[in-house]
């Protein structure tokens, strides 16, 4: 058995206000999202924006786990057939480009992590279902959450929703506990089988981020130690939200104006509940 921090109302509130702080990020950088813009000069409007404006720290700034070296951006730009931790540099967004900026901010010492997918221009009909697709399965993940309910739960609808769809879930990359720690126990893996893996309990956080790849799950690791791509060259999309295990079920914390709504069936599903 891992051990999982439970939160205490003063993490949760810490927590509640660094997860919208990471959200009014993507908010403040959606309408540069263009053709033409590098995605060297996007990090540099988010750093801009998180040290000056918001005075939080970008967390993946220096950041450098175990066998890794320290990642050199303030947040990641992961482009079409980039699964996930793309340097920002002078890569030209173009149009139907699909790009997905990860964002993690920490102020007070707590990190807030939250991603989104962008279209440059107007996206292929493959893409934007990919989107779609991809952002239905961290909806049907985070609904499963609540106490008693399992991790495993959370992976199963995941991957049931996106292979059903003839699309694939990376293996080697999944969510994560979080508070004032970037990376913590438990993994939450975007596949698996229900009643399996850890119970949940209310005052846990963690994220759920599924990487779902149009081809095959096959990945592979670029020469600067950090980009992964899809093997077979396929597209990727990825959206995550930081989640709050609550006494009733679950509250997602990376809210801001500008976030999407859940999908209508969830909203649904929630209304009668």
């Amino acid at each position: 058995m891992t051990s999982i921090s439970i939160k205490t109302a003063e993490d949760i509130a810490g927590m509640r206000i660094a997860g919208k702080l990471a959200s009014e990020v993507l908010d403040y950088i959606t309408p540069f999202v263009k053709a033409g813009i590098t995605t060297g000069e996007l990090d540099r409007l988010c750093h801009e924006y998180m040290t000056n404006v918001q005075d939080t720290i970008p967390a993946p700034l220096n950041y450098c786990p175990p066998g890794y070296t320290p990642y050199p951006k303030a947040i990641c730009t992961s482009v079409n057939d980039v699964i996930c931790h793309g340097i920002p540099g002078d890569k030209v967004l173009k149009s139907g480009d699909v790009v997905n900026l990860d964002i993690t901010v920490i102020k007070n010492g707590y990190h807030g992590d939250t991603s989104r997918m962008f279209y440059v221009g107007e996206p292929s009909i493959m893409a934007k279902r990919l989107g779609d697709i991809t952002y239905e399965c961290m909806w049907l993940g985070i609904a499963k959450i609540k106490p008693g309910a399992h991790l495993g739960d959370i992976g199963y609808v995941i991957q049931q929703h996106a292979e059903k769809a003839g699309y694939s879930v990376v293996r080697e990359f999944c969510g994560h506990g979080i508070g004032k720690v970037f990376h913590e126990e438990p993994q939450v893996l975007h596949y698996g089988r229900p009643g399996t893996l850890e119970r949940l309990e209310a005052g846990m956080i963690f994220t759920v981020e599924p990487m779902i790849n149009a081809g095959r799950r096959d990945i592979r690791e670029m020469g600067d130690g950090w980009t992964i791509k899809t093997k077979d060259r396929s597209l990727s999309a990825q959206w995550e939200h930081t989640v709050l295990v609550t006494e009733t079920g679950y509250e997602v914390l990376t809210v801001s104006e500008g976030t999407p709504p859940p999908p209508a069936f969830i909203q649904q599903a929630a209304a009668a509940a």
